[in-house]
């Protein structure tokens, strides 16, 4: 079994500009680069990973880039193009994709004005230069109305492939269950919606969460999507939030140990393989 880190950052603050993070962002307020993730993946046994944007800028993107020629655990990366500028977005859609591991898509539309920035018809017409070119679209879904636009988007823009990040955040802290519950089932019910079981333990009590916290939810997501349409991800450096790499690791396990053997090896690196075209790599 190859076992993949669907959800991973690096970010640079000396040669990147990441607004979001500030001194208030806390211990992540720093530079995160490749040699200080190798020997944590080593150690819990993760064989390649996917580098997602933390910016929405072309600098951040072809820095991304850069770290994946240099380094062959990173096996995909999704960066980010202009979608609400659909001429200037096929124009570097045609440019990143010549790069062996260019897979996917994703704009920081938590951090938009606009809830429903992503609902936009020039952003539906950049939407579906992706659905054109077989690109999944990372959907950073942190207010219930994000995940709502997901039955959306798929109606809007038949044949795009989603992929919703960290289980749309559900409220494990408070121990909730709607109105996430029901929006993800209505998203699930999408045949090209896939889900990410990652960034859980920065939803949940950052100093006592367990495994079993984390359970119910990733079990109501299995119920949902099936292994074949989830996948792991660390959140890595966002994770050290809430705990280690080795923590995360560990107690999703015990989230995910209700699936045999085979349901496993989906969510652990068969389903990212698939999504995100690491197969043909």
């Amino acid at each position: 079994m190859t076992v993949i880190d669907a959800h991973q950052h690096f970010w640079n603050l000396e040669t990147g500009s990441y607004p979001w993070l500030t001194p208030e962002s806390g211990p992540i307020f720093r530079t995160f680069e490749p040699p200080e993730l190798l020997p944590q993946l080593a150690e819990a046994g993760v064989d390649r990973t996917v580098l997602v944007q933390a910016m929405d800028s072309y600098a951040d993107t072809d820095a991304m880039l850069a770290q994946a020629e240099a380094y062959d655990v990173i096996g995909a990366v999704v960066g980010w193009v202009p979608l609400l500028r659909p001429d200037e977005a096929a124009e570097a859609l045609e440019r990143y994709r010549r790069h062996r591991k260019f897979a996917g898509i994703r704009h920081l539309i938590h951090d938009e004005p606009d809830p429903d920035w992503v609902l936009q018809e020039p952003v539906i017409e950049g939407l579906r230069l992706l659905a054109a070119a077989g690109l999944p679209f990372d959907v950073v879904a942190v207010l219930p109305r994000h995940l709502e636009h997901v039955p959306v988007l798929a109606e809007r823009v038949p044949g795009l492939r989603m992929v919703i990040d960290h289980l749309a955040k559900p409220p494990i802290k408070d121990k909730g269950w709607e109105p996430w519950a029901s929006l993800l089932a209505r998203a699930a019910q999408c045949p090209d919606v896939y889900a990410k079981v990652s960034g859980l333990n920065t939803a949940a009590d950052a100093g006592t969460w367990t495994g079993e916290d984390l359970r119910p939810y990733v079990e109501h997501a299995i119920g949902l999507f099936g292994p074949e349409r989830l996948m792991f991800g660390s959140d890595w450096p966002v994770a050290t939030l809430a705990g280690d790499y080795a923590k995360v690791w560990r107690e999703t396990q015990v989230a995910l140990s209700g699936l045999d053997e085979a349901g496993r090896a989906q969510v652990l690196g068969g389903t990212a393989a698939r999504c995100y075209g690491m197969e043909e790599r």
